[in-house]
């Protein structure tokens, strides 16, 4: 017996939004501040997707990827991108029927990201406030990133009583 679809959770930076631009912008002042050479817009499509902190490593010139020059990166790039995160962001041409579509149909949504918690958030509710996410969740302190499981299971809490086989 085939079992339905009751949750579908989205990564969102290159699944749901379109935000490369923004991220490459903030990670490019960041570098800046820190007196590094910037990177190409097309570079950062490479470097994103696994968490903040692999980020600014993988755009710091070699011989200066220290956890010090990482945590110096952090103090720009979060103030720049919590207020510039948005400028150039976008969904993707029809997310936002695609969502009502699956909401209709009693679909639970949830999003689950590598993107800082408060930036994970603050994007949902800005292009997605009208839907109702069970679960918002991006890379928090003492949890693993993706493609770790435990953030699907912690998702999957939004839906009381379902089964792995009801998730997409």
């Amino acid at each position: 017996m085939k079992m339905k679809t009751r949750l579908i959770i989205f990564d969102l930076d290159g699944t749901l939004l379109d935000t490369i631009d923004d991220l490459a912008a903030a990670c490019n002042h960041a570098l800046a501040r820190c007196g590094c050479p910037a990177r190409e817009r097309d570079e950062y499509f490479m470097l994103v997707g696994r968490g903040i902190s692999n980020l600014f490593r993988g755009a710091l010139p070699d011989g200066q990827k220290t956890d010090e020059m990482v945590e110096k990166m952090r103090s720009h790039f979060l103030p720049y991108y919590n207020e510039h995160g948005a400028d150039l962001t976008k969904p993707y041409e029809g997310i936002i029927p695609m969502l009502e579509r699956l909401r209709d149909n009693g679909i639970a949504l949830a999003v689950a990201s590598n993107k800082y918690q408060a930036g994970t958030e603050a994007l949902i509710n800005r292009f997605f406030g009208d839907f109702d996410f069970v679960r918002i969740l991006g890379q928090r302190e003492g949890m693993p990133i993706k493609p770790d499981p435990a953030i699907v299971h912690e998702a999957m809490e939004g839906v009381p009583g379902i089964e792995l086989e009801e998730v997409i």
